[in-house]
This record gives C-alpha cells, structure tokens and sequence, in this order.
C-alpha cells in the first residue's frame, strides 16, 4: 500500500477516522487533502474521546507524520486550539510529526463573519445552505478568485498586510452595504492572523515536496478525506455542498502528488444513511424510527453537535460514489446501531414521476422528488460488540453485508461493531 485514499461515500459522517485509525499501523504519513475545521472526525481509545477537526486523527499514533496539505482552508486559531488541547492529554504534536502546507489557504476572520452572515441572509429566504459557520465557503471563494491568504504569507508579514488590506478594500463596502456591518480595521485582522506565526513556522513546509519525496522513500501514505462524495463541489448535491472536491480525485490536486502514485481508494460508507443540514434526503426517517437511529447511532456532528438526519441505506447514492471515486473496496461502520430492527431498508432504485432511476441525477429537482424503492431484509437481535470475525456475526447481519456489497457494486473489506478502538472485523 504505497499510497491509498480514503473517502466518505455519503454525505460525509461514515466514521473515516475509525478506519484510518485501524490502518495506521501499516502507514508511515496520513495526509488531509480538503476541507477546512468544518470536518469532524472522532477516535475512541479506550473510553477516551478525541475529536479532530484539522489536525489529522493519524496524530495519536507514535512515529507516524501528519500532513494538512495545500488542498485544505486553515484557521490559526482553531489549528493551535487543537494542538494545545492534544499537549494537554499528552499528545506529542509539533513540526516532526505535523507538517502543515505553506500552499494551504488560511481562513481569515472575515471569512467567518461573511460565512455566518451569508447563512443568516439566506435562512431568511429559506435557502439556508446549512454551513457550520466557520468560514470554509468564504475562503475557498477567496482562493478561487486569487484575493486569498496563504499560509507562506505568515512568514512574510509586510505583503500579508498589504494582501489583507487590498481584500478589506473590497469587501468592507459588501459588509457596510449589503449587510450593515461596520467595516473591519485591515491592521487589526492582520495582527489577529499574525499572532498565530511564530507557533505555526516550526510546521511550515512544501508538503508536496515532502510526500512526494517520501514516496521515493517507498513511504506509505493514506491520503485522509474529509466530508463525503456527496457533498463534493463538483459531484455533490449542489447546490447543498461543501467548498472542495471531497472524492478521490481530489487527494492529487489537494496534496501535490501525481493521481499515477495514488494506488488505491478505500470508501467509507455508514450501514444506514445520515446527514447534516439541508439538502435533499430521499430515504429520510422523519419518524420514531429515524430518531431511534440518531439516539443508538449518537448521530450529533462532531464539529457543531446538531442532529444528523437518519435514514435507511442509500445504495443508488453509493454506487454513484464508488463509480465517482473509483474505490477498490469498501469499510462499513456503525453496522452494530442496526441491531434491535425487526426488518431493515435498502434503497435499491428511486422512481421519479413514475420513471425509475437507477443512477444519482445531477438535477437537484429530481432528488427532491425522489421516491425510495425499497428490499427489505430480515434484522437481528444479537449484540455485535464481540465480533471480530465476519463468521461470528448473526446469520441476518451476514446477509445484510452481502447484499450491499451487491447493491453497491464494491465488496465490504472492513465492518465496525462498535465503538471501541478495536471494534472492527477484517474481511
């Protein structure tokens, strides 16, 4: 395994990092490609709980390199915040073992603003996109549009004032005029992001230089994917995305290294469906049923602790994201939650109109209007806990694998039973 991606194949949620933390034993560099502190990604050891937004979840083993490369948006603050919260519990983070691209995007204070502002707009139109607030979108626009602020610039303060006040020029009109904000002191944002400097610079580095020089190395890498295909800005359900490209294709662009040095995609997909603020749902629960899953699945988002949405397996939406990222094999989480159903749901076409769909469509209208064809399959009543092998799970949980491995199109490699660090059958 030389180099391998990880991806969500829903709408992000599916309990990546459970996964990623069972590999790292067999990887020497976990890198984040996309994304920003929107993404939340949790790691229990023992009966301890960490919590990741940024800082990758490799950061817990010894003699493994993390990597925020130059695809991701990074707030300062939050970054160190994550850092002095791992010094705290004993975790060993500094620039040995965290290299943070001098390429990535920072996400400046503004960002934020213009993020929970933006949402505040719409939610009054009732186009709330349901953003977390904390400035990816804004940053990711600023990026695109060439007036951003890199993470080389906290090193060289002189031009990073002169970029913040060129980008406050602009954008202060936008706050005073179309929101009624006052307008920001370009100095006083400038230090503000300045502050975060002499901390950082020990981790500053041209990661695409070092992965890819660690791959001469016959380095192995995991390339860490944040949110899902389904909130991809390119493949997602736009416009209720997030702002990167959160498929595999997007771990070449967001890293530096050649898609030709990618060699295998592992997709992470939930046994039911979940997600987080608005956009079309077809298998939703908006029943007691739904809300039993949330409560048994702890279905609160890591980052902002609103309740997911719930509802049964999706495997129209799954096959479309193994056919978008391409993935060798898939890793099925939570499968344990599903214990206790009488009878389970596997969405295995959609009718529109009276016209069946066996393919996600890109017009948002038509997933509005989707309805769910469903298989029903026995379910069980055994604990999954103590599982370790897939023969040692109850006949109808065995059943129920297979048979999204067949819906999907992609075979399960990896279950997990449960919440424990080690909770997680090998295929």
């Amino acid at each position: 395994m030389p180099a391998m991606v990880i991806v969500g194949m829903q709408w992000g949620d599916e309990g990546k990092a459970k996964v990623l933390d069972a590999l790292c034993d067999e990887i020497d560099i976990v890198v984040r490609f996309q994304g920003g502190a929107n993404a939340g990604h949790t790691v229990y050891v023992g009966k301890e709980r960490y919590a990741f937004h940024l800082v990758p979840s490799g950061i817990l083993h010894e003699n493994k390199v993390c990597v925020i490369a130059n695809g991701c948006v990074v707030d300062p603050a939050q970054l160190l915040k994550e850092i002095d919260a791992l010094h705290q519990r004993g975790v060993k983070v500094d620039g040995s073992n965290l290299k943070l691209s001098d390429r990535a995007q920072i996400v400046m204070p503004y960002h934020k603003l213009v993020d929970q502002l933006s949402e505040k707009r719409k939610e009054a139109s009732g186009k709330k996109i349901g953003t977390t607030g904390r400035g990816i979108g804004p940053a990711y626009v600023d990026k695109i549009a060439r007036s951003g602020i890199r993470v080389s610039d906290l090193l060289n303060p002189g031009f990073l004032r002169e970029r913040v006040a060129a980008r406050l020029d602009e954008l202060n009109a936008v706050l005073q005029h179309v929101y009624g904000e006052k307008p920001l002191d370009p100095k006083a944002v400038a230090d503000e992001v300045l502050a975060s400097a002499e901390r950082l610079k020990p981790c500053i580095a041209d990661t695409a230089q070092y992965l890819n020089a660690a791959l001469d190395a016959r380095k192995r890498l995991l390339f860490e994917g944040a949110q899902g295909t389904l909130l991809d800005i390119d493949h997602g359900t736009y416009p209720y995305v997030t702002s990167s490209n959160s498929t595999a294709g997007g771990a070449a662009t967001g890293s530096g290294v050649s898609p030709k040095r990618i060699e295998t995609a592992l997709g992470v997909v939930k046994a039911y469906t979940t997600r987080v603020g608005a956009g079309p749902f077809p298998t939703e629960l908006l029943d007691a049923q739904g809300e039993a899953l949330r409560q048994r699945g702890g279905e609160f988002g890591t980052t902002t602790g609103r309740p997911r949405r719930c509802g049964w397996f999706d495997a129209v939406a799954v096959r479309y994201a193994v056919e978008v990222s391409g993935v060798d094999a898939l890793a099925l989480t939570k499968l344990d939650v599903l214990t206790g159903e009488r009878e389970l749901k596997v969405c295995t076409h959609y009718t529109v109109d009276g016209r069946m769909l066996d393919r996600f469509p890109a017009d948002l209208s038509l997933v509005e209007r989707a309805q769910p064809v469903y298989e029903t399959l026995p379910g069980w009543s055994e604990t999954l806990d103590a599982c370790r092998r897939f023969a040692e799970l109850p006949a109808a949980a065995q059943a129920y694998v297979k048979r999204l491995e067949q819906c999907s199109g992609a075979p399960v490699r990896y279950i997990g039973v449960g919440a424990a660090r080690d909770a997680l059958i090998r295929c």
